[in-house]
């Protein structure tokens, strides 16, 4: 599975980076007011940090102007994936800049009807936002399963991308249940490394190796 980092905090996403384990970045115009940065600036600094895909979203609501607001994004860099609404007008809009080339991204998915309407459309990764129906009650894992079924039974390009993941078992789950990605924030990613038998066992070798009173280098 592939780990994206939402986020427009270049800081943030610098130091995940430098892991070697980032293979791309989601943005948002909610992440982008909490950057406080211009997003083309943001944008272009992200794009030519992250080697992957950078998801940056218009925010037009007709197809004419998100075609106008796509093409604009995607002058930033080689690697602008669109992020457009799943909306009809939306989809429109991707099954237009999907044939010219460009990468998409549908976003704002609940329902796995919705997913198959996105990938009839050539978007190039469906975004289901899983924290967001699990605070109504509906487990978002399910939806990830049914598009999932749906996908393979067609053979669809189209990448599921896990979204609003709200904690490591969320990205344990999509994982289990074969998101193609899943984009999450940097403490998300981050806190998926943390384990309590970890750090007890690297303190009982510390202390032991301390004991020896041996150095490597």
């Amino acid at each position: 599975m592939k780990f994206f980092v939402d986020s427009a905090d270049v800081d943030a996403i610098a130091e995940l980076n430098d892991t070697g384990l980032v293979d791309g970045v989601t943005t948002n115009p909610s992440l982008i007011m909490k950057s406080g940065r211009d997003i083309i600036e943001v944008t272009k600094e992200i794009c030519d940090m992250v080697d992957g895909p950078v998801s940056a979203e218009v925010v037009a609501m007709e197809a004419d102007a998100m075609l106008a607001e796509g093409r604009k994004l995607a002058e930033i860099a080689d690697n602008i994936c669109i992020k457009l609404p799943l909306t009809l007008e939306g989809l429109k809009a991707c099954k237009v800049l999907s044939s010219e080339g460009f990468k998409t991204n549908v976003t704002l998915c609940f329902s796995a009807n919705q997913a198959l309407l996105a990938a009839k459309a050539g978007a190039t990764y469906i975004s289901p936002f899983i924290g967001r129906l699990d605070d109504i009650n509906i487990d978002g894992m399910d939806l990830i399963g049914d598009i999932r079924t749906i996908y393979d039974n067609y053979d669809f390009d189209t990448q599921i991308l896990a979204a609003s993941i709200r904690s490591a078992n969320h990205m344990k789950d999509a994982a289990l249940i074969g998101a193609d990605v899943a984009t999450a924030p940097p403490n998300v990613i981050k806190a998926m490394a943390n384990h309590v038998l970890t750090d007890k066992g690297l303190e009982g070798f510390m202390k032991d190796w301390a004991k020896t009173g041996q150095k490597i280098l």
